[in-house]
């Protein structure tokens, strides 16, 4: 796999938005770690969760470069492929504007979809590619 998608694994958007992803994904490029777990405090990414708001990161795993916030969902567009790297046409758009779109979802993502007191069991697609 080429990329680590690191998620809020507490947040029902974020665990959502991590289900569409690996159906999108049919090339298997994406594998998914929780910001709470081991792997993302290995990386020092635990803090990400609560930080803005929360916030995404993807990091790449040939060169180790790191995305968050709309940077991460642009990269996330072409490792995705196909179509998608049709929404990297994004990163024109000035980096302050991209964030504030993105914090303003992710500030109210839980009011969008909830938020879990324990982890939901994932679909076996989704599983195969989680990591801890």
């Amino acid at each position: 796999m080429g990329w680590v998608l690191f998620f809020d694994g507490d947040c029902a958007f974020c665990s959502a938005s991590v289900r569409r992803a690996v159906r999108f994904d049919t090339h298997e490029r994406i594998s998914f770690a929780p910001l709470q777990g081991k792997l993302a405090a290995e990386k020092g990414f635990t803090g990400y969760a609560a930080e803005a708001g929360g916030s995404m990161v993807l990091m790449r795993e040939s060169d180790g470069r790191v995305f968050t916030r709309s940077d991460a969902m642009i990269e996330l567009a072409r490792a995705l492929g196909g179509w998608w790297r049709l929404c990297t046409v994004a990163r024109f758009i000035p980096k302050p504007l991209r964030d504030w779109v993105y914090g303003l979802i992710a500030n109210n993502r839980y009011r969008f979809m909830g938020k879990h007191d324990t982890c939901s069991l994932p679909d076996p697609a989704v599983l195969k590619r989680l990591r801890d």
